[in-house]
């Protein structure tokens, strides 16, 4: 249990989080360290191959091991063989084929790791290769193109269809790529499963959403959900990729066969396999517009890889779609945004999904079109920012204060860094003094995003919070007891802050997080401040309110609960959203909308490629600050992530093969490649949230890359039309 407690720790202070001390001096317990005394460890294997039919599987060579206890594969699945987090179409083990590399073909359970891992490797399977669908454009367009799914290659195609006006005087087009991000959290999948005696399996597990983990594992166990229970354990980041299962069915199908306690813990080349990434996207834009520049039409074509299986594709299709013009006044419309399935690495949900990759391409149009105007690259925009009153592409009012044109023209006026430094870590190339200065220019860019907040399209987005006061040594003290994932962003901290505000009382556990009490949803979507904050806020009403009455008649707190505790359990849901139109992409899709502004200047060594991010500056409205300092390290983050996609951050793939499944080889930012950052945090308060918050983590990931990648593209007056930009782009241009 996490207690938290001190003077002025409530909603609007600076509270320090009660689990960050012992992160940082390494004492934390995470979930690769779990034990229990007789456990034994589970390994997998995995397919080689990312397309190719099963011929036949032999698992004796593994059974043979001494020290070997189980050996499974899709045969000895005890209940449905497929799960899915919006359609069950990915099979517990693969059946008859394998449809991308890294997929599980069978399981092993070992008295120690390196025995389970020599027994995966003694399976022996049987491929027949065929054809491998990697390129997205030819899945979604070309009707000779071999069947991913059995349903198709396209998991969803969402048009929006407004006006009907798509000629003008100043027109732009481009074409643009992201490339396929990792996640990159530190902590590697892993978890525990204990079965039980009453026949199910407690399963303690890094995880974002515990429910829908119970929803997909239960049935894959032939088990009613009362029997699988789970508890979550220390996360080591998540950013997405937790949102999806890895190994929580497997680990707990070896425990129940074995009848022995499991773990399992991926390496970082397994865990690059073992979870989704970022949809690599293809994006065609045309923007057109008067000769003053104001927006007239944007036409825009989105192509999403999303792998082998369907994940969260959907829903990253319909936020590329509906933000994909950003928040930009324009009346005419036209956009068809797919999501396919191929035989690269599946992906899903990662920080801002969606709206990240349509971002990079509509900020690098407003730049274009800037020039083709003759205007400033703020300018352009504070033209064309939408305010309180716009509407949006799906047609949905902007209901809440969206001060966007103020925020452009205050980042405009924070004062630019100075020269360059002679100190050689503040170069292009750092310490490895590939320059002094010579052939290095220096660029400024702009990027804005817009984020949805919540979940959208008509999900039943709630979360459940279980608050309880009640007499501990003699003190009044507050329970906090919901499913919220804590996965490194600081909700504990928030719900005892929030519980603090509400009730008065300095003394407040948070309870860990199970399923015992009903769902909180996902950590994602920047969604749980809002929500099981919302969740958290309600409940601790209801506690007061009756406190209130039993108070009334001059009784104290004390000998109030001297007569027992009082307890209140409290859903809480956002305003009602819909779907988007199938046709025409119209609706009131999502329940809140955040915005975040960058100014990014870096230099560049225009000879060797190389990119040094001098200063980053960023003016986002929060609605209302819960945690100042916890919210700065929010932004921090987030713009740390998109500096990555600008600059570094890529899996490559090459026929379906990852090629750097590992952190030599896939870079990602270190506090050496992170700038100097200015942030101007404004409050705005949003009336239909709690507090009048707005989420707050994703959208700097959103404006920090096009902010980047534009800031290089003045500096060496390059085209550069994909993230991450990598030296070759630069110097061989050159």
């Amino acid at each position: 249990m996490s207690i938290a407690t001190g003077q002025s720790q409530g909603v609007g202070q600076s509270a320090l989080r009660p689990d960050g001390t012992l992160k940082v001096t390494g004492e934390f317990a995470y979930s690769s360290d779990l034990w229990l005394d007789g456990m034994l460890w589970g390994a997998t294997l995995r397919s080689p191959h990312p397309s190719a039919w099963i011929k036949s599987i032999d698992i004796a060579p593994a059974l043979a091991m001494p020290g070997v206890y189980a050996v499974l594969t899709h045969e000895d699945v005890p209940g449905a063989k497929f799960y899915g987090l919006e359609h069950k179409d990915q099979p517990v083990l693969a059946i008859d084929q394998v449809r991308y590399q890294g997929e599980p073909v069978a399981l092993v359970a070992a008295d120690h790791p390196e025995t389970a891992r020599r027994a995966a490797d003694a399976i022996q399977v049987w491929y027949e290769l065929r054809e491998a669908v990697t390129d997205p454009r030819r899945a979604a367009f070309d009707p000779a193109c071999p069947q991913v799914n059995p349903h198709g290659n396209v998991v969803r195609h969402q048009p929006v269809r407004v006006g009907s006006e798509f000629t003008a005087d100043v027109v732009v087009t481009g074409e643009y790529e992201v490339g396929m991000q990792d996640q990159a959290f530190l902590g590697p999948e892993s978890g525990l499963a204990v079965p039980a005696e009453d026949g199910g399996v407690d399963l303690y597990i890094a995880t974002q959403w515990l429910h829908v983990d119970q929803d997909q594992v239960a049935p894959c166990l032939g088990l009613p959900k009362d029997k699988v229970r789970l508890t979550l354990a220390g996360v080591g980041g998540a950013f997405g990729a937790r949102e999806d299962l890895s190994m929580q069915i497997h680990a707990s199908m070896l425990a129940l066969r074995t009848g022995k306690p499991i773990k399992i813990v991926y390496g970082r080349e397994e865990s690059f396999f073992g979870h989704v990434h970022r949809h690599p996207a293809w994006m065609r834009y045309e923007h057109g517009a008067t000769k003053g520049g104001d927006l007239v039409y944007v036409k825009a074509e989105i192509v999403l890889d999303g792998g082998a299986y369907t994940s969260s594709s959907p829903a990253v299709v319909g936020n590329a779609a509906s933000l994909g013009v950003g928040p930009y006044e324009v009346d005419n419309i036209w956009i068809d945004a797919y999501g396919t399935y191929t035989n690269n690495p599946p992906c899903g949900a990662m920080r801002g999904f969606g709206a990240v990759q349509a971002c990079y391409a509509h900020e690098s149009q407003m730049d274009r079109l800037a020039e083709a105007c003759g205007l400033s690259p703020v300018e352009i925009r504070v033209r064309n920012a939408v305010s309180q009153g716009s509407k949006l592409a799906t047609g949905q009012v902007v209901d809440t204060p969206a001060p966007l044109a103020g925020m452009l023209r205050e980042l405009a006026a924070m004062p630019l860094p100075g020269p360059g430094s002679a100190d050689l870590r503040a170069l292009p190339g750092g310490v490895a003094q590939t320059t002094h200065g010579e052939g290095v220019r220096r660029g400024v860019g702009y990027g804005v995003g817009i984020k949805n907040i919540c979940f959208s399209e008509g999900f039943d987005d709630y979360s459940t919070a279980r608050v309880r006061v009640e007499l501990l040594g003699g003190e009044p003290h507050v329970l906090v007891h919901t499913a919220a994932a804590e996965v490194g962003q600081g909700l504990i901290m928030v719900k005892s802050q929030i519980a603090r505000t509400e009730l008065g009382i300095e003394r407040v556990t948070i309870v860990p997080a199970d399923t015992s009490v009903g769902s909180a949803g996902s950590s994602s979507a920047s969604r749980q401040s809002y929500m099981t904050g919302g969740a958290v806020k309600v409940a601790c009403e209801a506690v007061r309110e009756r406190l209130d009455k039993l108070t009334a008649g001059g009784a104290t707190l004390t000998e109030v609960l001297a007569d027992g505790p009082i307890e209140e359990t409290r859903e809480f849901r956002h305003r009602r959203t819909f779907p988007m139109d199938p046709v025409t992409g119209q609706g009131d899709s999502h329940t809140q909308l955040a915005l975040c502004v960058h100014r990014a200047v870096v230099d560049v060594d225009v000879e060797l490629g190389l990119v040094k991010v001098v200063e980053l500056a960023a003016v986002q409205d929060v609605g209302r600050i819960i945690n100042p300092l916890a919210l700065e390290g929010q932004i921090h983050g987030g713009s740390a992530q998109g500096l990555g996609l600008a600059l570094m951050e890529e899996i490559q793939v090459r026929d379906g093969k990852v090629l750097n499944p590992s952190f030599t080889d896939y870079l990602i930012p270190t506090i050496l490649d992170m700038p100097p950052m200015r942030l101007s945090i404004l409050e705005n308060p949003d009336p239909h949230a709690p507090y009048g918050l707005r989420g707050a983590g994703e959208p700097p990931t959103l404006s920090s890359t096009p902010a980047i990648a534009a800031a290089v593209r003045d500096a060496t007056g390059l085209a550069l039309t994909r993230v991450p930009i990598r030296p070759d782009d630069i110097a061989l241009a050159g």
